[in-house]
């Protein structure tokens, strides 16, 4: 079995049986071509059936120099399941990889905006909007675009979505009438989340003023936020999006789309959400992966002692 060979095969496991989505795989698939890269430069002519632990040890140990530990991590991930796959197949009886350590890992909080920080940049958004609105200047070029990133930002909010879940939102997923949007997750699972009435609303409107004045490009019809070209937004816009808005609202923080689902969920616990329910709502398999949102301030920490302990008194 060649490399090539067996790295085709297990795309198509991820993809087929796995049902990862394209970034996952290429991530993957990205870390082992360079192990099969590595190999060739130093003559290492065995395949992926007959490959030995210490060459694969070695690679890691010299990746491990250059790369931080989230990295290392997630490399060390990449060839267990890879090798794990290879024996579940029955391509070789062991797996190399079986002695591979991963870097331990601390809990890193993620960052998280204000209530306040959120209202600025939408209500920054808003303002200029508003603005075309009352010079009755609605075709200027602008005012699809500025209907479209404030009903984005609203969305993400409401919604807690990926910055993929977003881009890949459909028509046929939106759900007003009973108040859910219908979001393909990771490993194309499906889950619906409420919707809030302000996100419906800036929705509702770009779609009617915004999205109605734009040439739809053939294979994008149902995909609500498209560009000024009619297609899909890609996940690098809404990352300049976000960060320009930011910027211009005079908010510091190193930010991204993933911020506002941390500040989604973030919010929701600390006004007395259900952990479980932020759990369904983010999509998340393991309530562990959730449990991160936890990390509420002293003062809420006190505040939920005085209040529930039974001896408070």
């Amino acid at each position: 079995m060649t490399w090539e060979t067996a790295l085709t095969d297990y795309q198509n496991y991820l993809r087929l049986e796995r049902g990862l989505s394209d970034n996952s795989i290429n991530s993957y698939l990205s870390d082992l071509t360079k192990l099969s890269a590595y190999l060739e430069t130093f003559s290492i002519t065995d395949g992926p059936a007959e490959i030995g632990a210490e060459p694969l040890q070695q690679y890691v140990y010299e990746k491990a120099r250059t790369l931080k530990p989230r990295s290392q991590a997630r490399l060390v991930s990449s060839l267990k399941g890879f090798f794990g796959y290879l024996q579940f197949e029955k391509y070789r009886e062991d797996n190399p990889t079986s002695l591979l350590e991963s870097p331990r890992l601390g809990r890193k909080l993620p960052e998280t905006l204000s209530f306040e920080e959120i209202v600025m940049m939408i209500d920054l958004l808003k303002g200029k909007r508003e603005r075309l609105d009352l010079s009755g200047n609605l075709q200027h070029p602008d005012y699809h675009i500025l209907l479209r990133n404030e009903a984005i930002l609203e969305t993400l909010y409401s919604c807690g979505l990926r910055v993929s879940e977003l881009t890949h939102l459909r028509l046929s997923d939106l759900f007003f009438e009973e108040g859910f949007v219908r979001v393909n997750g990771k490993g194309n699972k499906q889950r619906y989340v409420p919707v809030t009435g302000v996100a419906e609303q800036c929705i509702r409107k770009y779609l009617e003023s915004g999205r109605s004045q734009l040439t739809i490009a053939d294979g994008h019809e149902d995909i609500v936020f498209l560009n000024r070209r009619g297609k899909q937004l890609t996940r690098a816009m809404i990352f300049t999006v976000i960060r320009q808005t930011a910027d211009q609202a005079n908010i510091k923080k190193k930010i991204s789309p993933h911020t506002f689902r941390h500040s989604f969920a973030t919010h929701l616990l600390k006004g007395g959400a259900d952990l479980r329910a932020i759990q369904q709502m983010l999509g998340h398999e393991s309530i562990t992966t959730t449990e991160i949102y936890m990390h509420l301030d002293r003062s809420d920490l006190k505040r939920s002692i005085l209040n529930y302990h039974p001896r408070k008194d």
